[in-house]
Protein backbone atom coordinates (compact mmCIF):
# COMPACT_ATOMS: atom_id res chain seq x y z
CA UNK A 1 0.00 0.00 0.00
CA UNK A 2 1.15 3.45 -1.18
CA UNK A 3 1.41 6.50 1.04
CA UNK A 4 -1.06 7.84 -1.77
CA UNK A 5 -3.68 5.15 -0.93
CA UNK A 6 -6.67 4.98 1.85
CA UNK A 7 -8.74 2.17 3.05
CA UNK A 8 -12.56 2.80 2.72
CA UNK A 9 -14.44 1.29 5.63
CA UNK A 10 -16.32 -1.30 2.95
CA UNK A 11 -12.86 -3.10 2.41
CA UNK A 12 -10.66 -2.91 -0.25
CA UNK A 13 -8.17 -0.22 -1.00
CA UNK A 14 -8.85 2.93 -3.36
CA UNK A 15 -5.88 5.52 -5.19
CA UNK A 16 -6.22 9.14 -3.68
CA UNK A 17 -4.85 11.92 -4.51
CA UNK A 18 -3.11 12.27 -1.29
CA UNK A 19 -3.02 10.61 2.41
CA UNK A 20 -4.42 12.49 4.80
CA UNK A 21 -2.90 13.39 8.08
CA UNK A 22 -3.51 13.94 11.40
CA UNK A 23 -4.58 17.85 10.73
CA UNK A 24 -6.96 17.09 8.17
CA UNK A 25 -9.27 15.86 11.96
CA UNK A 26 -10.33 19.59 12.00
CA UNK A 27 -11.18 19.75 8.26
CA UNK A 28 -13.30 16.37 9.00
CA UNK A 29 -14.55 17.68 12.67
CA UNK A 30 -16.11 20.85 10.34
CA UNK A 31 -17.55 18.83 7.44
CA UNK A 32 -19.61 16.41 10.32
CA UNK A 33 -20.31 20.03 11.47
CA UNK A 34 -21.58 21.31 8.36
CA UNK A 35 -23.59 18.49 7.88
CA UNK A 36 -25.10 18.02 10.83
CA UNK A 37 -26.55 21.64 10.91
CA UNK A 38 -27.96 21.86 7.59
CA UNK A 39 -29.86 18.66 8.48
CA UNK A 40 -30.82 20.51 11.93
CA UNK A 41 -32.13 23.80 9.56
CA UNK A 42 -35.19 21.63 8.22
CA UNK A 43 -35.47 19.43 11.60
CA UNK A 44 -35.60 22.62 13.59
CA UNK A 45 -36.93 24.96 11.78
CA UNK A 46 -40.24 22.91 10.04
CA UNK A 47 -41.69 22.95 13.65
CA UNK A 48 -41.57 26.22 14.71
CA UNK A 49 -43.28 27.04 11.36
CA UNK A 50 -46.16 25.19 12.89
CA UNK A 51 -48.50 28.55 13.47
CA UNK A 52 -47.99 28.98 9.80
CA UNK A 53 -48.70 25.44 8.42
CA UNK A 54 -51.60 24.84 10.50
CA UNK A 55 -53.57 27.60 8.68
CA UNK A 56 -52.15 27.19 5.12
CA UNK A 57 -52.64 23.33 4.76
CA UNK A 58 -55.38 23.91 7.12
CA UNK A 59 -54.48 20.93 9.91
CA UNK A 60 -55.93 21.02 12.92
CA UNK A 61 -53.43 20.99 16.06
CA UNK A 62 -53.84 17.21 16.55
CA UNK A 63 -52.90 17.03 12.67
CA UNK A 64 -50.54 19.33 12.95
CA UNK A 65 -48.98 16.97 15.89
CA UNK A 66 -49.01 14.11 13.80
CA UNK A 67 -46.90 15.99 10.91
CA UNK A 68 -44.82 17.29 12.66
CA UNK A 69 -43.72 13.92 14.44
CA UNK A 70 -42.99 11.96 11.29
CA UNK A 71 -40.09 13.92 10.89
CA UNK A 72 -39.05 12.36 14.11
CA UNK A 73 -40.42 8.61 13.05
CA UNK A 74 -38.22 9.00 9.89
CA UNK A 75 -35.15 9.44 11.99
CA UNK A 76 -36.09 7.04 14.35
CA UNK A 77 -36.90 4.18 12.04
CA UNK A 78 -33.58 4.75 10.00
CA UNK A 79 -30.80 5.52 12.45
CA UNK A 80 -30.15 2.09 13.10
CA UNK A 81 -29.68 1.08 9.13
CA UNK A 82 -27.57 3.79 9.07
CA UNK A 83 -24.96 3.05 11.16
CA UNK A 84 -24.88 -0.35 10.68
CA UNK A 85 -24.78 0.79 6.82
CA UNK A 86 -21.85 3.71 7.76
CA UNK A 87 -20.05 0.91 10.05
CA UNK A 88 -19.81 -1.26 6.86
CA UNK A 89 -19.44 1.25 3.78
CA UNK A 90 -17.75 3.76 5.77
CA UNK A 91 -18.44 7.86 6.42
CA UNK A 92 -18.05 9.46 2.96
CA UNK A 93 -20.76 6.96 1.49
CA UNK A 94 -23.51 7.60 3.78
CA UNK A 95 -23.00 11.24 4.38
CA UNK A 96 -22.94 11.71 0.38
CA UNK A 97 -26.25 9.68 -0.20
CA UNK A 98 -27.81 10.47 2.73
CA UNK A 99 -27.13 14.49 2.24
CA UNK A 100 -28.08 14.41 -1.49
CA UNK A 101 -31.21 12.16 -1.34
CA UNK A 102 -32.50 14.76 1.61
CA UNK A 103 -32.06 18.04 -0.48
CA UNK A 104 -33.79 16.37 -3.91
CA UNK A 105 -36.41 15.47 -1.49
CA UNK A 106 -36.66 18.99 0.29
CA UNK A 107 -36.08 20.42 -3.85
CA UNK A 108 -39.53 18.35 -4.94
CA UNK A 109 -41.98 19.60 -2.01
CA UNK A 110 -40.67 22.93 -2.88
CA UNK A 111 -42.15 22.32 -6.06
CA UNK A 112 -45.31 19.89 -5.43
CA UNK A 113 -45.84 19.48 -1.99
CA UNK A 114 -47.09 23.26 -0.99
CA UNK A 115 -50.67 24.72 0.23
CA UNK A 116 -51.25 25.95 -3.57
CA UNK A 117 -50.59 22.84 -4.61
CA UNK A 118 -53.23 21.24 -2.92
CA UNK A 119 -51.25 18.86 -0.55
CA UNK A 120 -52.66 17.23 2.00
CA UNK A 121 -52.12 15.65 5.58
CA UNK A 122 -51.16 12.19 4.23
CA UNK A 123 -48.85 13.68 1.39
CA UNK A 124 -47.07 15.92 3.86
CA UNK A 125 -46.66 13.70 6.38
CA UNK A 126 -44.88 11.30 4.16
CA UNK A 127 -42.70 13.58 3.02
CA UNK A 128 -41.91 14.77 6.41
CA UNK A 129 -40.98 11.10 7.10
CA UNK A 130 -38.90 10.28 4.42
CA UNK A 131 -36.65 13.45 5.14
CA UNK A 132 -36.38 12.84 8.58
CA UNK A 133 -35.38 8.84 7.54
CA UNK A 134 -32.99 10.05 5.05
CA UNK A 135 -31.45 13.18 6.73
CA UNK A 136 -31.12 11.03 9.77
CA UNK A 137 -28.45 9.26 7.69
CA UNK A 138 -25.52 12.28 8.95
CA UNK A 139 -25.98 11.63 12.92
CA UNK A 140 -23.98 7.93 12.51
CA UNK A 141 -21.90 8.86 9.74
CA UNK A 142 -20.53 12.19 11.19
CA UNK A 143 -20.22 10.82 14.22
CA UNK A 144 -18.29 7.54 13.18
CA UNK A 145 -16.08 10.46 11.27
CA UNK A 146 -14.82 11.87 14.38
CA UNK A 147 -14.48 9.30 16.37
CA UNK A 148 -11.70 7.97 13.48
CA UNK A 149 -9.98 10.97 13.81
CA UNK A 150 -9.72 12.14 17.06
CA UNK A 151 -8.10 10.16 20.09
CA UNK A 152 -9.79 9.71 23.26
CA UNK A 153 -8.42 12.75 24.91
CA UNK A 154 -10.43 15.33 22.04
CA UNK A 155 -13.10 13.12 21.92
CA UNK A 156 -15.72 14.77 24.20
CA UNK A 157 -14.94 18.51 22.50
CA UNK A 158 -14.64 17.51 18.87
CA UNK A 159 -18.07 15.68 19.05
CA UNK A 160 -19.39 17.95 21.67
CA UNK A 161 -18.25 20.52 18.34
CA UNK A 162 -20.54 18.23 16.07
CA UNK A 163 -23.31 18.20 18.13
CA UNK A 164 -23.48 22.02 18.70
CA UNK A 165 -24.06 21.78 15.29
CA UNK A 166 -27.96 20.73 16.24
CA UNK A 167 -28.79 23.79 17.87
CA UNK A 168 -26.74 26.24 16.11
CA UNK A 169 -28.16 25.28 12.10
CA UNK A 170 -31.55 25.02 14.54
CA UNK A 171 -31.21 28.38 15.28
CA UNK A 172 -30.45 28.76 11.98
CA UNK A 173 -33.60 27.23 10.67
CA UNK A 174 -35.73 28.86 13.68
CA UNK A 175 -34.87 32.28 12.74
CA UNK A 176 -35.36 31.87 8.74
CA UNK A 177 -38.15 29.01 8.36
CA UNK A 178 -40.53 30.83 9.89
CA UNK A 179 -39.94 34.02 8.61
CA UNK A 180 -39.95 32.73 4.82
CA UNK A 181 -42.93 30.54 5.66
CA UNK A 182 -45.05 33.93 6.41
CA UNK A 183 -42.94 36.08 3.78
CA UNK A 184 -42.98 34.22 0.99
CA UNK A 185 -44.49 30.32 1.44
CA UNK A 186 -43.74 27.12 1.75
CA UNK A 187 -41.61 26.69 -1.75
CA UNK A 188 -39.28 28.97 0.01
CA UNK A 189 -39.13 27.51 3.33
CA UNK A 190 -38.35 23.74 1.43
CA UNK A 191 -36.04 25.63 -0.69
CA UNK A 192 -33.73 26.90 1.97
CA UNK A 193 -33.26 24.08 3.21
CA UNK A 194 -32.87 21.89 0.08
CA UNK A 195 -29.72 24.19 -0.75
CA UNK A 196 -28.07 23.54 2.98
CA UNK A 197 -28.23 19.92 2.70
CA UNK A 198 -27.00 20.26 -1.31
CA UNK A 199 -23.89 22.30 -0.20
CA UNK A 200 -22.86 19.87 3.02
CA UNK A 201 -22.87 16.84 0.49
CA UNK A 202 -20.46 18.91 -1.90
CA UNK A 203 -18.37 19.70 1.06
CA UNK A 204 -18.36 15.77 2.44
CA UNK A 205 -17.66 14.95 -1.64
CA UNK A 206 -14.35 17.59 -1.90
CA UNK A 207 -13.43 17.20 1.93
CA UNK A 208 -14.44 14.47 3.79
CA UNK A 209 -11.63 11.21 3.07
CA UNK A 210 -9.77 8.52 5.66
CA UNK A 211 -7.12 8.71 7.65
CA UNK A 212 -3.61 7.67 6.24
CA UNK A 213 -2.77 4.02 7.01
CA UNK A 214 -0.34 2.72 9.05
CA UNK A 215 3.00 2.13 7.88
CA UNK A 216 3.74 -1.28 7.31
CA UNK A 217 4.46 -2.86 10.88
CA UNK A 218 3.48 -0.15 12.95
CA UNK A 219 0.24 -2.36 13.81
CA UNK A 220 -2.84 -0.83 13.99
CA UNK A 221 -3.12 3.14 13.53
CA UNK A 222 -4.54 5.15 16.85
CA UNK A 223 -7.31 7.65 16.16
CA UNK A 224 -5.41 10.40 14.16
CA UNK A 225 -4.92 13.15 16.43
CA UNK A 226 -2.52 11.19 19.22
CA UNK A 227 -4.35 13.86 21.88
CA UNK A 228 -4.31 12.65 25.53
CA UNK A 229 -6.87 14.36 27.96
CA UNK A 230 -5.03 17.81 29.92
CA UNK A 231 -4.25 17.46 33.61
CA UNK A 232 -1.93 14.82 32.80
CA UNK A 233 -4.49 11.71 32.87
CA UNK A 234 -3.99 9.02 30.74
CA UNK A 235 -6.46 8.22 27.98
CA UNK A 236 -9.80 5.89 29.51
CA UNK A 237 -9.64 3.37 27.24
CA UNK A 238 -12.71 1.84 24.97
CA UNK A 239 -14.36 -0.64 26.69
CA UNK A 240 -13.31 -4.24 25.39
CA UNK A 241 -16.54 -5.95 24.98
CA UNK A 242 -16.61 -7.97 21.62
CA UNK A 243 -20.47 -8.11 21.87
CA UNK A 244 -22.30 -5.60 19.65
CA UNK A 245 -23.83 -2.67 20.86
CA UNK A 246 -27.27 -3.82 20.36
CA UNK A 247 -27.08 -6.52 22.75
CA UNK A 248 -25.78 -4.56 25.93
CA UNK A 249 -28.06 -3.52 28.42
CA UNK A 250 -25.18 -0.62 29.58
CA UNK A 251 -25.50 0.59 26.03
CA UNK A 252 -29.38 0.40 25.64
CA UNK A 253 -29.64 1.85 29.47
CA UNK A 254 -27.67 5.36 27.84
CA UNK A 255 -29.78 5.47 25.08
CA UNK A 256 -33.00 5.36 26.54
CA UNK A 257 -32.25 7.76 28.97
CA UNK A 258 -31.28 10.24 25.91
CA UNK A 259 -34.66 9.15 24.93
CA UNK A 260 -36.27 10.55 28.22
CA UNK A 261 -33.87 13.97 28.04
CA UNK A 262 -35.47 14.32 24.60
CA UNK A 263 -39.14 15.28 25.93
CA UNK A 264 -38.59 18.69 27.35
CA UNK A 265 -36.23 19.56 23.65
CA UNK A 266 -38.80 18.48 21.55
CA UNK A 267 -41.67 19.60 23.29
CA UNK A 268 -40.21 23.19 23.61
CA UNK A 269 -39.22 22.89 20.10
CA UNK A 270 -42.03 22.07 18.61
CA UNK A 271 -45.15 23.82 20.83
CA UNK A 272 -43.65 26.93 22.39
CA UNK A 273 -44.99 28.46 19.20
CA UNK A 274 -48.12 27.08 19.62
CA UNK A 275 -48.63 27.78 23.44
CA UNK A 276 -47.47 31.79 22.88
CA UNK A 277 -50.06 31.98 20.35
CA UNK A 278 -53.16 30.16 21.91
CA UNK A 279 -52.28 31.29 25.56
CA UNK A 280 -50.61 34.24 25.80
CA UNK A 281 -50.94 35.66 22.65
CA UNK A 282 -48.01 36.34 20.97
CA UNK A 283 -46.78 35.82 17.79
CA UNK A 284 -43.81 33.64 15.85
CA UNK A 285 -41.28 36.52 16.49
CA UNK A 286 -41.14 35.51 20.75
CA UNK A 287 -41.21 31.95 20.37
CA UNK A 288 -38.58 32.15 17.38
CA UNK A 289 -36.61 34.43 20.34
CA UNK A 290 -37.00 31.81 23.17
CA UNK A 291 -35.98 28.41 21.15
CA UNK A 292 -33.13 30.38 19.57
CA UNK A 293 -31.95 30.90 22.78
CA UNK A 294 -32.77 27.46 23.96
CA UNK A 295 -30.00 26.47 21.39
CA UNK A 296 -27.73 28.59 21.36
CA UNK A 297 -27.46 27.93 25.42
CA UNK A 298 -27.33 24.28 24.16
CA UNK A 299 -24.98 24.70 21.65
CA UNK A 300 -22.35 26.54 24.28
CA UNK A 301 -23.26 24.24 26.85
CA UNK A 302 -22.25 21.26 24.65
CA UNK A 303 -19.22 22.36 23.93
CA UNK A 304 -18.01 23.36 27.44
CA UNK A 305 -19.35 19.93 28.82
CA UNK A 306 -17.32 18.01 26.15
CA UNK A 307 -14.16 20.03 27.50
CA UNK A 308 -15.03 19.31 31.12
CA UNK A 309 -15.52 15.71 30.40
CA UNK A 310 -12.35 14.75 28.21
CA UNK A 311 -10.30 16.20 31.49
CA UNK A 312 -12.31 14.50 33.83
CA UNK A 313 -14.09 11.79 32.20
CA UNK A 314 -17.26 11.66 34.17
CA UNK A 315 -19.69 11.93 31.32
CA UNK A 316 -22.29 9.97 33.27
CA UNK A 317 -21.86 11.88 35.98
CA UNK A 318 -22.73 15.08 33.56
CA UNK A 319 -25.42 13.62 31.95
CA UNK A 320 -27.38 12.66 35.45
CA UNK A 321 -26.66 15.98 36.47
CA UNK A 322 -28.48 18.17 33.39
CA UNK A 323 -31.26 15.76 34.00
CA UNK A 324 -32.04 16.88 37.77
CA UNK A 325 -31.15 20.55 36.12
CA UNK A 326 -34.04 20.27 32.90
CA UNK A 327 -36.01 18.62 35.75
CA UNK A 328 -36.33 21.44 38.04
CA UNK A 329 -36.74 24.10 34.74
CA UNK A 330 -39.34 22.54 33.14
CA UNK A 331 -41.35 21.78 36.52
CA UNK A 332 -40.85 25.99 36.81
CA UNK A 333 -42.07 26.18 33.37
CA UNK A 334 -45.20 24.14 34.81
CA UNK A 335 -45.76 26.37 37.96
CA UNK A 336 -44.82 29.59 35.76
CA UNK A 337 -47.54 28.34 33.18
CA UNK A 338 -50.15 31.56 33.91
CA UNK A 339 -47.83 33.76 35.50
CA UNK A 340 -46.42 36.94 33.38
CA UNK A 341 -45.41 35.99 29.82
CA UNK A 342 -41.48 36.96 30.65
CA UNK A 343 -41.18 34.46 33.66
CA UNK A 344 -42.88 31.96 31.56
CA UNK A 345 -40.60 32.21 28.46
CA UNK A 346 -37.69 32.19 30.80
CA UNK A 347 -38.54 29.40 32.23
CA UNK A 348 -38.81 27.53 28.78
CA UNK A 349 -36.37 28.72 27.47
CA UNK A 350 -34.01 27.71 30.03
CA UNK A 351 -35.28 23.80 30.21
CA UNK A 352 -34.91 24.08 26.44
CA UNK A 353 -31.27 25.02 27.11
CA UNK A 354 -30.68 22.55 29.64
CA UNK A 355 -32.67 19.47 27.50
CA UNK A 356 -29.85 20.94 24.45
CA UNK A 357 -26.92 20.28 26.44
CA UNK A 358 -25.97 16.80 27.46
CA UNK A 359 -25.76 15.33 23.53
CA UNK A 360 -22.32 15.65 22.34
CA UNK A 361 -21.46 13.84 25.89
CA UNK A 362 -23.87 11.56 25.52
CA UNK A 363 -23.05 10.59 21.92
CA UNK A 364 -19.12 10.33 23.20
CA UNK A 365 -20.05 8.26 25.77
CA UNK A 366 -22.03 5.75 23.94
CA UNK A 367 -19.40 5.83 20.71
CA UNK A 368 -16.67 4.97 23.24
CA UNK A 369 -18.50 2.21 24.79
CA UNK A 370 -18.72 0.52 21.48
CA UNK A 371 -15.11 0.94 20.08
CA UNK A 372 -14.47 2.91 17.05
CA UNK A 373 -15.38 -0.31 14.76
CA UNK A 374 -18.45 -0.19 16.05
CA UNK A 375 -19.74 3.60 16.61
CA UNK A 376 -22.04 3.50 13.86
CA UNK A 377 -24.57 1.22 15.42
CA UNK A 378 -24.49 2.43 18.96
CA UNK A 379 -25.04 5.98 17.64
CA UNK A 380 -27.75 5.11 15.48
CA UNK A 381 -28.93 3.07 18.97
CA UNK A 382 -29.00 6.69 20.71
CA UNK A 383 -30.60 8.29 17.00
CA UNK A 384 -33.04 5.91 17.44
CA UNK A 385 -34.19 6.06 20.83
CA UNK A 386 -33.62 9.98 20.78
CA UNK A 387 -35.74 10.40 17.59
CA UNK A 388 -38.22 7.15 18.54
CA UNK A 389 -39.08 9.98 21.66
CA UNK A 390 -39.11 13.18 19.26
CA UNK A 391 -41.95 11.07 17.19
CA UNK A 392 -44.16 10.23 20.38
CA UNK A 393 -43.51 13.35 22.37
CA UNK A 394 -45.61 15.87 19.59
CA UNK A 395 -48.05 13.28 19.19
CA UNK A 396 -48.82 13.20 23.25
CA UNK A 397 -48.39 16.73 23.51
CA UNK A 398 -51.98 17.66 22.14
CA UNK A 399 -53.57 14.98 23.94
CA UNK A 400 -52.59 16.06 26.90
CA UNK A 401 -53.59 19.56 26.38
CA UNK A 402 -57.21 18.00 25.31
CA UNK A 403 -58.29 16.63 28.65
CA UNK A 404 -55.86 18.40 31.08
CA UNK A 405 -53.67 22.23 30.39
CA UNK A 406 -50.58 23.24 29.39
CA UNK A 407 -49.11 23.56 33.21
CA UNK A 408 -48.67 19.09 32.74
CA UNK A 409 -47.44 19.73 29.47
CA UNK A 410 -44.42 20.76 30.98
CA UNK A 411 -45.23 19.09 34.26
CA UNK A 412 -44.48 15.65 31.69
CA UNK A 413 -41.54 17.09 30.67
CA UNK A 414 -40.08 17.50 33.83
CA UNK A 415 -40.62 14.04 34.92
CA UNK A 416 -39.09 12.69 31.99
CA UNK A 417 -35.90 14.42 32.68
CA UNK A 418 -36.16 13.08 36.05
CA UNK A 419 -36.57 10.04 35.19
CA UNK A 420 -33.56 9.73 33.19
CA UNK A 421 -31.49 10.27 35.98
CA UNK A 422 -31.41 6.90 37.63
CA UNK A 423 -31.51 5.17 34.22
CA UNK A 424 -28.84 6.26 32.71
CA UNK A 425 -25.76 3.83 33.65
CA UNK A 426 -23.13 5.57 36.44
CA UNK A 427 -19.33 5.79 36.90
CA UNK A 428 -18.81 3.38 38.80
CA UNK A 429 -20.47 0.25 36.51
CA UNK A 430 -18.40 1.88 33.72
CA UNK A 431 -15.32 1.23 35.15
CA UNK A 432 -16.00 -2.12 36.22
Amino acid sequence: MTAAETVPRGGGVRPDRRAYGPRHRWVVLAVGVGAQAAFAAMFSGIPVTGVSMRAGYHLSTEALGLVLACLGLGVAASDIVWGLLTDRFGDRRVLLTGLSATGALLAVMAVAVTPPDGAGVALLALCLALAGALGGSVNGASGRAVMTWFAEGERGFAMSIRQTAIPVGGAVGVALLPWLAGSYGFRAAYAVPAAFCLAAAAATWRWLHEPAPPDPGTGPAAPASGARPRGGAAPRPEVADDRSPLRRWDVWRLALAGALLTVPQFAVLSFTAIFLHDVKGEGATLAGITVVIAQLGGGAARIWTGRRTDRTGARRTHIRAIGVLAALAMAGAAALTDAPTPLTVTALALGGLLANAWHGVAYTEIAAMAGASRAGAALGLLGTTLFAMGFLTPLLIPMVIAHTSWAAVWGLAAAASLLAVPLAPGEARARR
